[in-house]
């Protein structure tokens, strides 16, 4: 006779050293946390309860003891653990480190402190029980009513102690705890296990110096630059006694208000200026790089503060005109060299790419001589945060270069202030994760992300990614932290396919709100791409017959963009620049087109070309170089806009597929100038040839030909074109004659 076995003793059957947390529903187990754990652990515990009820619907009661034959899953260092695991090192673990052990009837979860039993925790929830925190919002919780943990055996240390990714959303305090960065902008509590904190941050040669204070009676300890001591954008002169003595006699008071930090920045300005005094000099010429003077004065102030603070440590900065590794000189044991990539290419990786292979060399002569290094690495644009970024790809290859080379801290600079980012949400999870651990498989890391944060949407927005990287691989692109546009990276046939891909994306996501809403902010930087490449777009659209539907109005497509970016609260556009600017400028670009050139009128649509100010590339806006203005006289109602006080290029259009290979066209600008004298040149107009690096057409305009309210047809001959040419107009620095320049647009006709 065979007995009969229920189903559901079957599938409750437990596998060797397994332990079943929860029977449909419902847990005998409970959850141990001492009385005197600290504060951290008393979280662990509270947000394992909090979590566990949430995905088994069972109560799981936090207590500070148990029986010794109870069902317990141990939170924190204690007795029980040392008891049932000798060998576990709890020094060993550092501020970080986590261990979880089980057998079918205890779980011990625990770790070093501060932030251990934390991030044990929040390790076993989420690669154990299946639990997500895509951002500080919004999370997944699985719905297990039996919920069985299989024979834990981890112990683990992460090799970069300092995580920091610079994400807005990061910053939240439980959000950075749970994604286990502790870095010094996140706003972790102590509840939560702290975080790091550097004093001053960086740049701190004026913080703790500052000119106003001392430059009229010490000039002598600011930089010598031609043989002048200078207060303004320089740096110290690192060579002066007196100088380092007050330094640190500030440095140390700073320290003693916020002994609990545990590091200080002493780092140069952000900018160049680095004394040229013949002592500094001597030091930077024997150390074959301006890095010697300042690790000279930088490991004597460090030499200081460790009378006083011997655990304190003392962080500087590599960074543009310090980057390169000095010889003869080395870190001491208490400084901590912040290495910085900014003039990196971050489409290639930095250890392998043949863009940059002068920051390897760079890094890799610092990690021979630092006991250890911190990283300031960039993965964002600063010029255009609203800009597909395509440097996903590099992101796991650097951080384990970074490893490999002595980095304990490393700080991944993205676009804080901008919501509308390229993929903010997916950066901050995807480096965290490869923060703790850079040997995870980042495309793994991706997927995971977009198919839990965008649902049926993953698949296009994968595909998305995908031809976005691999446009930027095939152009070669050296793909800055500042980048302008994308059309050196981007060709218009992508552009196309990937408004396709998000149209898919959208149309999967249509029939749920939260994802509706996650897919339409994720498609922000890519639609900036076609407002600010429309009519190219448009014109691809026309010759290929692509399967796209344009917008019958840009300038509502524009309205309803600027609607959406303030309906997510996009803050900035770029660094230092309020989203606020950017729709100003967009309006004026996207303002109606003003009637055809008198010269355009009836010919055939094909014969003639015409290029308004909102199409023009306007360079040095930052600098006051250019930009867009008002001007009811111009055709459209705005015209680009010049001062005469340089020189600059600063109103250009490049040809792209305008004109065919080979083709002739008659080419115009119309312009003006307010003017001051009436004789004179005005400004320079021309074609240049970028492809041949030459001049194809270049013009000087009296002042008599252009100045006045009205606007003037320039005739800047006849040429035969093709991409990589472009059209340019400048100033000639005169502003005694000229006050300032305004050009409205080119247009182009095509000789028969």
């Amino acid at each position: 006779m065979h007995l009969m076995v229920p189903l559901f003793l079957i599938l409750a059957a437990q596998a060797p050293g397994e332990a079943v947390l929860a029977q449909d529903g419902a847990s005998d187990w409970v959850i141990v946390v001492a009385e005197d754990a600290q504060a951290a652990e008393r979280t662990a515990a509270a947000e394992l309860q909090e979590h566990l009820q949430a995905v088994t619907g069972a109560a799981f009661p936090v207590q500070p003891t148990a029986a010794p034959d109870a069902k317990a899953i141990v939170v924190g260092p204690s007795p029980l653990l040392a008891e049932a695991h000798p060998d576990v090192d709890l020094g060993a673990l550092g501020r970080d480190g986590i261990v979880l052990k089980s057998n079918d009837t205890r779980v011990y979860l625990a770790g070093g402190r501060p932030r251990g039993t934390l991030y044990a925790v929040y390790t076993f929830l989420e690669e154990v029980v299946g639990c997500r925190w895509w951002s500080s919002t919004e999370r997944y919780v699985p719905e297990k009513r039996t919920l069985a943990v299989p024979a834990l055996d981890k112990v683990y240390v992460p090799h970069l102690i300092y995580r920091e990714a610079f994400y807005r959303d990061a910053f939240d305090g439980v959000f950075a705890a749970r994604s286990k960065c502790n870095g010094h902008f996140v706003r972790v509590a102590e509840e939560y296990g702290g975080h790091y904190n550097i004093l001053g941050w960086c740049h701190t040669f004026f913080q703790i110096l500052p000119p106003e204070r001392y430059f009229a009676e010490h000039p002598d300890w600011y930089s010598e630059i031609d043989g002048e001591r200078r207060g303004e954008r320089t740096q110290l002169c690192l060579t002066n006694e007196a100088m380092r003595a007050e330094f640190v006699k500030n440095a140390l008071e700073w320290i003693r208000r916020n002994p609990e930090a545990g590091m200080i920045s002493i780092s140069q300005n952000d900018w160049h200026g680095n004394c040229q005094c013949a002592k500094c000099r001597a030091l930077d010429e024997a150390a074959g790089s301006p890095s010697g003077s300042l690790l000279h004065f930088v490991n004597a102030v460090a030499a200081e503060i460790e009378k006083e603070y011997p655990e304190f440590l003392i962080s500087t900065l590599a960074y543009q005109y310090t980057r390169k590794a000095p010889t003869g000189v080395t870190p001491r044991h208490n400084v901590i060299i912040r290495l910085c990539s900014i003039e990196c290419s971050y489409s290639q990786p930095l250890a392998t790419g043949d863009q940059n292979v002068e920051f390897k060399r760079d890094m890799e002569a610092w990690s021979a001589i630092a006991p250890r290094l911190f990283v300031w690495d960039y993965v964002t644009n600063f010029r255009d945060y609203i800009m597909p970024h395509p440097n996903l790809r590099v992101l796991a290859p650097n951080i384990r270069f970074f490893v490999a080379n002595k980095t304990v801290g490393l700080f991944e600079q993205g676009d804080s202030s901008c919501s509308i980012s390229d993929f903010p949400e997916l950066r901050a999870w995807v480096l965290a994760h490869l923060m703790w651990e850079p040997e995870r498989d980042a495309d793994a890391l991706i997927d995971a992300f977009l198919q839990g944060y965008y649902g049926p949407a993953a698949e296009p927005l994968r595909a998305y990614i995908d031809l976005i990287h691999d446009a930027a691989e095939r152009s070669g692109v050296y793909l800055r932290c500042y980048m302008a546009h994308t059309s050196e990276w981007f060709p218009v046939e992508d552009v196309i396919r990937a408004v396709q891909l998000f149209d898919e994306a959208e149309k999967r996501a249509k029939d749920d709100p939260v994802l509706a809403t996650r897919v339409a902010r994720a498609r922000m930087p890519l639609d900036n791409v076609f407002l600010n490449r429309y009519l190219e777009v448009a014109r691809a659209v026309k010759r290929t017959g692509a399967a796209l539907v344009l917008p019958a109005d840009p300038t509502a497509y524009a309205e309803a963009f600027i609607a959406r970016a303030e309906g997510f609260a996009a803050n900035s556009y770029r660094e230092g620049g309020d989203f606020g600017q950017y729709a100003r400028m967009l309006r004026l670009r996207f303002r109606p087109a003003g009637p055809l050139p008198a010269a355009c009128e009836g010919l055939p649509e094909e014969d003639y070309v015409v290029i308004e100010d909102s199409r023009f590339n306007l360079h040095g806006v930052d600098n006051g170089w250019s930009g867009l203005v008002d001007d009811a006289a111009a055709a459209d109602k705005a015209a680009a806009y010049m001062p005469s006080n340089h020189t600059q290029w600063a109103v250009q259009y490049e040809i792209r597929d305008e004109a065919s290979e080979g083709e002739r066209w008659h080419c115009y600008a119309e312009l003006r100038c307010d003017a001051k004298a009436a004789s004179g040149v005005a400004l320079v107009a021309g074609v240049y040839d970028t492809r041949e690096g030459k001049h194809v057409a270049q013009r000087s305009v009296p002042i008599a030909e252009a100045a006045g309210k009205d606007y003037k047809t320039v005739d800047l001959g006849a040429h035969t074109l093709s991409p990589g040419m472009y059209f340019w107009v400048a100033p000639v620095n005169n502003p005694g004659e000229v006050d300032a320049i305004f050009v409205d647009r080119f247009y182009l006709i095509r000789e028969r």
